[in-house]
Formats: structure tokens, C-alpha cells, sequence
């Protein structure tokens, strides 16, 4: 695909989505705390004032900063608000990656930010609220930022994939792990694997705590792409089960709606 857009300052729009997301967790943290019941959608998944009031911040920040690139946010997209060309620069947006993992309330769920160029994941954060974490993905590499009380931030640090081991260690969805996955596994030598929720999965492959993630099932865009953006980042790499690297801004697809995944498997370094 040719590159069609004009040059992007990378390090300082990834500096304007770190804040977003944190401001939006924020937003998350003091409706989780307060409780709050949840509806559900047309294809009964889970949704709450945290997911809208999150997608809110988030959108009205992005669209200040680049009014220019479209943006691709789950609320709205279920809510009917398609958006037209894309282009060959948009966003991806999970306000509240997880949302069954916020109603259970056991902590791992994230705000998800993803740019995407070329159909790639270029820039990325993934922000757990509960746990202080956020992780980035960018040119420069990936990062692991500490959050403290009231959003601050108060560490960052380098992080990458670890080369692969003979014994590897898997991580699964806590939600939505299938038997496919289990049969999947079985093809290699497992040490241990970690069930966690949300893009948290990506963030344990990227640190290097696992080294693979395989998911089978439905899967849309914007619950991928902020993990994967910080996964490439890190070194490591997601793969469709043909072997060609997971791309995004599917449309019209003969088979599945629009900016729906296929099964794929993310890896630490090959």
C-alpha cells in the first residue's frame, strides 16, 4: 500500500495519547469506585457509563489534537456513527477494553488508544487504571509507565519481548478462552499459561513475562491494536494463522463485519 499522508511528530502525539488515556482511566477509576449497573448490546456484550464517558474524553481530546485523522471508537461504531474513507492514517479507540472484567470488578481491564498507517499499528497505549500500569508503543520503542494517585505519572522504563524459550509461557483470555486455543497450545511445549483479561495479554508478552498469545474467536480492531502497536514496539510480532502480520481497517468483508479480526496469534520474539 503507497504512503499517502503527510509526516506525523510520532514522540509528541504518543506524549498527547498517554495523557488522554490516563484522563480517561481517571474518568473509569471514579465510576468503578462509585459502581454502576450496565446494559447489553446487540451482540450481548457488556456496556457501561464508564465505556461512554471514557470514549468521550477520549474523542473530544483526539479531535482537538488532529482534527484531520479519522477515528474508529467502539461506542460509536455500536452506536451507528461509521465513520467514511479512512484514509490511510486513522485510529482505533477501546475506551474500556474488558468491560466484563469492570462489572466483575477484578482490575484487568484497559483503556486502549491504537494510531494506525498503512494498515499497521504504528503508535499505541494500553492503561489498566486499577493497577497503575500503561503501556506504550511507538517509533522509539516500547515503554512501561507507573501511575500513581490522581493520574500522575512516577516511572517509566524500557521494555521488550525476551527471545523465546524452549519452554514457553502462554497467556489466554480470562473471558474467552476456547478449545481451539487449548488444541493450539498443545503444538508446543508449555511451561505455564496465565489467564488474564483485556489487552493486559499483549503488555505480559511485550515486558517479557509469556511469550504467546493465540486467540481464537471474535475479535474486533480496536481490541487489538493499542496491545499490538506496543507488542511491535517491544519486538515481538502478531500473526494471522497464515503467517502474514495481523492488518487493520477491514471493510466490507465477505465473511464478518466490518473491522472484525481473524483468529490470530501474537508472539514475543521469534
Amino acid at each position: 500500500m503507497p504512503d499517502l499522508f503527510t509526516p506525523l511528530d510520532h514522540a509528541a502525539l504518543l506524549a498527547v495519547l498517554e495523557t488522554v488515556a490516563i484522563a480517561a482511566g481517571q474518568e473509569i477509576l471514579r465510576i468503578y469506585a462509585e459502581g454502576c449497573d450496565f446494559a447489553l448490546k446487540d451482540d450481548q456484550s457488556p456496556v457501561t457509563e464508564a465505556d461512554h464517558a471514557a470514549e468521550a474524553i477520549i474523542l473530544a481530546a483526539l479531535r482537538k489534537a488532529t482534527p484531520d485523522i479519522a477515528i474508529v471508537a467502539e461506542e460509536e461504531i455500536s452506536g451507528g456513527h461509521v465513520p467514511g474513507d479512512l484514509g490511510a492514517r486513522f485510529y482505533l479507540v477501546d475506551p474500556l477494553d474488558g468491560t466484563r472484567e469492570f462489572v466483575s470488578r477484578n482490575g484487568d481491564f484497559t483503556v486502549n488508544i491504537a494510531l494506525i498507517e498503512n494498515a499497521a499499528p504504528v503508535l499505541g497505549v494500553v492503561y489498566a487504571p486499577v493497577r497503575g500500569v500503561l503501556f506504550t508503543g511507538g517509533t522509539a520503542g516500547a515503554q512501561e509507565i507507573t501511575v500513581g494517585e490522581g493520574g500522575a505519572v512516577t516511572a517509566r522504563k524500557a521494555i521488550g519481548c525476551r527471545a523465546s524459550p524452549d519452554d514457553l509461557i502462554a497467556v489466554a483470555s480470562r473471558s474467552h478462552r476456547t478449545p481451539q486455543t487449548d488444541a493450539y497450545l498443545e503444538k508446543f511445549r508449555i511451561a505455564d499459561c496465565v489467564s488474564v483479561g483485556s489487552s493486559l495479554k499483549f503488555g505480559l508478552l511485550a515486558r517479557g513475562e509469556a511469550d504467546i498469545y493465540p486467540r481464537f474467536g471474535r475479535t474486533m480492531e480496536w481490541d487489538t491494536a493499542a496491545g499490538d502497536a506496543v507488542l511491535r514496539a517491544a519486538g515481538g510480532i502478531t500473526l494471522t494463522l497464515d503467517g502474514n502480520p495481523l492488518t487493520y481497517g477491514r471493510r466490507n468483508q465477505a465473511d464478518d463485519a466490518d473491522f472484525a479480526n481473524p483468529d490470530f496469534v501474537a508472539w514475543g520474539k521469534l
